[in-house]
């Protein structure tokens, strides 16, 4: 038996493990950043009731059973046990309202991803296949207006309403990665990370960036869009050795 065979009867427990895990994952890769940073999955038709870390629970700590349930359309949720912080409740609480096919969001300012989000350009040219992985398929935030409270988190919404365009590199800020799913979004965040560390890398050497072009940059997104399970057995696998390391993220 596994840790993930012990499943309390708590609603949305699959889920639940699935966010625990990413949560553990992105502590161990250090992309989150202290307790600042924010995950939710809808867990309604409409999206907007969603499964959020507790307040300032550090990322490495959180179990399934922690996560608590935030209503975007129900101010109240905030003055509930372990209510989000006003900044995730603006921020996630927005893009649940107005993107109905977000059904998953990951914030972070991870080091790479903010290095890029604080260039005047903060553009990702696809010099090679993780970055022709984002080929339009991202926004940029160039209005950034102070911490991610209600106003803030509304703004930065309405540029995620393009499905196609699936992370939002926020000047002067961070990343925020959407997606339909745990795996499906954690993946993107992953591999979106990766990315932007070979750009930055490659800025560093001061040598010509050897960039593709627009048409073997889109035909290598969209083959990447369509490799089967990539992101499935990524979380599996990842959940996989938390289990063999006898961690209780599953609990």
């Amino acid at each position: 038996m596994t840790v993930t065979d012990l499943r309390p009867n708590i609603d949305h427990w699959a889920e639940r493990v699935d966010l625990a895990a990413a949560f553990r994952w992105t502590a161990r890769l250090n992309l989150h950043e202290a307790v600042a940073n924010h995950f939710s999955l809808a867990i309604n038709e409409d999206g907007t009731r969603f499964l959020m870390n507790p307040n300032q629970v550090h990322f490495s700590r959180i179990r399934a059973s922690d996560l608590i349930v935030v209503d975007a359309n129900d101010p109240e949720t905030q003055t509930g046990p372990d209510a989000p912080d006003p900044t995730a409740w603006g921020l996630h609480g927005g893009i649940h309202r107005h993107c109905a096919h977000a059904r998953c969001a990951m914030h972070v300012h991870s080091i790479h991803a903010t290095v890029l989000a604080s260039l005047a350009d903060s553009n990702l040219p696809p010099i090679d296949q993780n970055c022709a992985t984002f080929f339009n398929r991202y926004v940029i935030d160039d209005g950034y207006g102070g911490l991610a409270f209600e106003d803030e988190g509304e703004r930065c919404a309405a540029l995620l309403t393009d499905p196609k365009k699936k992370v939002m590199i926020m000047g002067n800020h961070g990343v925020m990665v959407i997606g339909a799913t745990v795996a499906e979004t954690f993946n993107r965040l992953y591999y979106f990370e990766r990315a932007a560390e070979t750009y930055i890398r490659a800025l560093q050497t001061g040598q010509p960036l050897r960039v593709l072009s627009d048409e073997v940059a889109e035909k290598t997104a969209r083959e990447l869009e369509d490799y089967p399970e990539q992101d499935v057995r990524h979380l599996a696998e990842l959940k996989a050795i938390l289990d063999e390391e006898g961690s209780n993220y599953a609990s």
